[in-house]
């Protein structure tokens, strides 16, 4: 008996050729319906992905939160054969637009100039979900050559820094237990981000002593404390760990401050936030160290206020796929079949790759199209690049699901 034809690079770079102004289309369809996170509703740019999918024969589901809002929309290509679950994710929300007076075309014209398309969400990330839309078309078509299954995944919660779309998929009822990796859009040609430092978050309240400000006794403010404790962690110097397979260092900083009201009173609370990026030798127990031995010390110059609390935000550990990974190994190897000069890297931000590696799932976070603006004034991306970014996702696909396991 034959085996069936296994498409090459060649192959899927021709359909997404054929694909290319169909995704460009899709692209501009969602550019147009705003879904910037946490200000717009999110059901319009999910009812065109839904639309779009069901106009190709493929069945969209709604994933909600527990409170009922809506988090994101899933769609998955089920292979004939059994094999592992490997998700195609991509966010469907977006930046704010900022000034748009200071955009050269408005953030939701989705222009076309020069070969680029312009407006919020052309890179981040509305392409690739319109990308990924017509790889789940292209593949629904060789489902009983499949391995397995493929999802598509469109967070719609991932601008606000919550991920309720992502939650709600891999950790909320009915969560599925056999996803072997996860493939994430964002954009960029260069790399493939195969990891990422972690995140260690914390909100520092610290204490004075109320009083009238224009008292004859002055007390403690908790301000000035907050002052003193702001300077600290500007000082540390942190521990140097970077290391060939893990090359960034960690990094610590004060990233909001509140407190007081008014003029007449000295106040007694002050709030800091604190962002660490971790890495695996400076993880979450040594950057909670490190805070903690700080506000001791300041606490104890201040001897006449409550001790600091500190409260733990978020945790995220840091990340890196090894050489050995299949998802790595079929993002490079495919991207590198293109003609692509691409290096994994390890991004200094954290993303939803650090999630997914606290639950145990590889993902890879960043290979798209080239871009300029990403969540700045006049977003765009090169609309030459996109069928070259699908040819690469569809042949990494196709690799993992066609039972090289």
């Amino acid at each position: 008996m034959t085996a069936p034809h296994q498409p090459g690079l060649d192959d899927v770079l021709t359909a997404a050729k054929e694909d290319h102004d169909s995704v460009v289309e899709l692209t501009r369809t969602l550019i147009r319906i705003p879904s910037r996170g946490g200000i717009d509703t999110y059901e319009p740019v999910l009812e065109a992905l839904a639309a779009w999918l069901a106009d190709h024969h493929l069945a969209a589901t709604t994933l909600r939160d527990p409170a009922g809002t809506i988090v994101g929309l899933t769609c998955e290509v089920v292979g004939r054969h059994p094999g592992p679950r490997w998700v195609l994710d991509a966010c469907a929300d977006t930046a704010v637009f900022g000034d748009e007076t200071a955009w050269t075309h408005p953030p939701t014209s989705a222009a076309i100039v020069d070969g680029w398309l312009w407006g919020r969400g052309s890179a981040d990330s509305k392409i690739a979900a319109a990308i990924f839309c017509h790889i789940a078309a292209r593949l629904a078509t060789a489902a009983d050559h499949l391995h397995g299954r493929l999802v598509l995944l469109f967070d719609v919660d991932e601008h606000t820094g919550g991920f309720g779309g992502a939650k709600r998929y891999f950790k909320g009822p009915g969560a599925p237990d056999d996803v072997a990796g996860v493939l994430i859009g964002y954009p960029g040609i260069e790399h493939v981000v195969i990891g990422g430092r972690g995140v260690h978050r914390a909100r520092l309240h610290v204490h004075g002593v109320a009083s009238h400000s224009g008292g004859r006794a002055a007390t403690a403010n908790a301000i000035v404390k907050a002052a003193d404790l702001i300077t600290a962690l500007s000082d540390v110097e942190l521990p140097r760990t970077a290391s060939p397979d893990f090359p960034l260092q960690g990094k610590i900083t004060c990233t909001a401050i509140g407190g007081g009201q008014g003029f007449s009173v000295t106040p007694d609370l002050c709030t800091l936030n604190v962002d660490i990026r971790t890495t695996p030798v400076f993880d979450n127990t040594a950057a909670a160290g490190l805070i903690q031995s700080i506000v001791d010390k300041v606490d104890r110059s201040w001897s006449d206020t409550r001790p600091t609390r500190i409260e733990l935000d978020t945790q995220w550990p840091p990340y890196a796929l090894e050489e050995s990974s299949p998802l790595r190994a079929a993002l490079l190897g495919a991207a590198r079949l293109a003609g692509l000069d691409v290096q994994p890297k390890i991004a200094g931000p954290s993303n939803i790759g650090n999630y997914l590696a606290g639950l145990g799932i590889p993902a890879t976070a960043g290979f798209g199209v080239d871009h300029i603006g990403l969540h700045a004034t006049d977003e765009r991306c090169l609309i030459d690049t996109i069928p070259t970014v699908q040819a690469v996702y569809q042949h990494a696909i196709r690799t993992l699901l066609n039972g090289h396991r």
